[in-house]
């Protein structure tokens, strides 16, 4: 038992919420003197907000790549220098400060210069990242989601613009908010910088026009300045059209040819548990994603809907001890949207798994699908995988939601390793199904 959870047993839990923030404040403090401070210096452009902060990151750091920087990464997935990038393996995007600041210094002896930094509503509460020079702020979209943290929607909202705050206050950097137009607290983050840019679908300074979805990509054009660009993005859905614009308005505010944004940003591929194929030679779509937020859920089945050919089969869970309201808003979008849902363990931590799946199933029933012939309950994630497969036909799509690139599980007594890819992989392998 670690000191922190050691303090939790004889410190009231309201008296715990109150100091927690300060004890990690000094922390950071703490270990930036130990350390030197060793962001200064280093250019960071920290990326918020409750989804796509994990692609938008990566979108911007390769962008930046392979415009010659000199550019690391931290994100929920994993972190390094150019395109080293190693697996984030504990089960939280911002890691303690000390672990974060020890491998910006290994990153900075190697060369890093500048830093895109994707960063949680939790570390900036907790000041995980006291002392990070943000030069950008980027601001993805705010919907309900860690409430179980933070109490009030408003105290959520609040946590994110302490990046923006603190970008602003920092002025040897830009000072410079990138913002999501189409988000209704935009003009909040907007006005929180000296300097800003806007993007979206539908409003902002850079809008996204003659947008083509497709299984494998995204492609649209947008203008600024008189200068239209071309954007191809390898990962497919309307919310990474969000994301690559926020790289696109990063890359011009940063003073990148049209050539550098588009082929930056083509660069990219695939982000690992982001909306990723599995391929076993099987007759149906397989896709792995990391969507486990009501607002996720509903633009991801959104996308999906018109291109699936015969059946949608979705497969989530709800994280144990988190936000309760989530759960059941989850359980009517997949049981509107699906043909069938699967319903099993995400992270159930100390929470009886029961009561997770009761929450989920209350809103599966809004839709009308009855246990067992539309919706099934099977808490063992691998069995529920394999489950969902084998109910799968011809030109049917399967979603396995909400772990994605996780590399471990959570139950009461700890976690355990655990990769999505593999274990719907091996249960293909199981059906059956292997390349030729």
């Amino acid at each position: 038992m670690n000191f922190r959870k050691l303090i939790k047993i004889f410190i009231p839990k309201g008296l715990f919420r109150i100091i927690e923030p300060y004890g990690h404040l000094l922390e950071a403090f703490l270990f930036n003197l130990i350390n030197f401070f060793p962001t200064r210096n280093i250019k960071v452009i920290g990326v918020t907000g409750t989804n796509g902060k994990t692609t938008t990151t990566f979108l911007i750091h390769h962008m930046l790549y392979q415009a010659g920087y000199k550019v690391g990464v931290m994100t929920t997935v994993g972190y390094g220098y150019g395109l080293d990038i190693t697996p984030q393996i504990h089960h939280m995007t911002n890691v303690s400060t000390r672990e974060m600041l020890h491998r910006i210094k290994i990153m900075k002896k190697e060369g890093m210069e500048w830093l895109v930094l994707e960063t949680t509503s939790h570390a900036l509460a907790q000041y995980r990242v006291f002392a990070i020079p943000y030069r950008i702020a980027v601001f993805t979209n705010l919907t309900q989601e860690h409430l179980a943290y933070h109490r009030t929607f408003e105290r959520y909202r609040q946590a994110k613009l302490k990046m923006f705050k603190m970008t602003n206050r920092y002025h040897q950097g830009l000072r410079l908010g990138i913002v999501n137009a189409d988000d209704p607290n935009s003009e909040i983050f907007a006005n929180t910088t000296k300097n800003s840019l806007t993007y979206g679908l539908e409003k902002g300074s850079l809008v996204a026009k003659n947008i083509q979805l497709n299984p494998e990509s995204v492609t649209y054009q947008t203008e600024y300045n008189n200068q239209t660009y071309h954007i191809i993005c390898h990962i497919p859905g309307t919310f990474n059209v969000y994301n690559s614009l926020a790289a696109v308005a990063v890359g011009i505010k940063l003073g990148l040819s049209k050539n550098q944004i588009e082929q930056g940003i083509a660069s990219l591929k695939n982000v690992e548990g982001r909306m990723n194929p599995i391929n076993q030679g099987q007759d149906f779509t397989v896709i792995v994603d990391y969507a486990h937020s009501p607002d996720s859920f509903e633009k991801l089945f959104k996308d999906l809907k018109p291109i699936v050919k015969h059946k949608l089969i979705v497969l989530f869970g709800s994280l144990g001890g988190g936000d309760i309201n989530k759960r059941s808003l989850q359980g009517k979008l997949a049981g509107e949207y699906a043909d069938y849902v699967y319903i099993c363990e995400e992270d159930d931590r100390q929470e009886p798994a029961e009561n997770i799946m009761k929450d989920i199933v209350s809103g599966v029933k809004q839709s009308g699908k009855k246990e067992n012939v539309d919706y099934f309950l099977i808490h063992d994630r691998p069995t529920a995988i394999k489950a969902a497969l084998s109910k799968a036909e011809t030109n049917d799509i399967v979603l396995l939601l909400g772990k994605g690139h996780e590399k471990t599980i959570e139950h009461a007594d700890g976690e355990h390793p655990y990769n999505e890819t593999e274990v719907a992989k091996q249960a293909l392998k199981e059906l059956g199904y292997t390349k030729n």
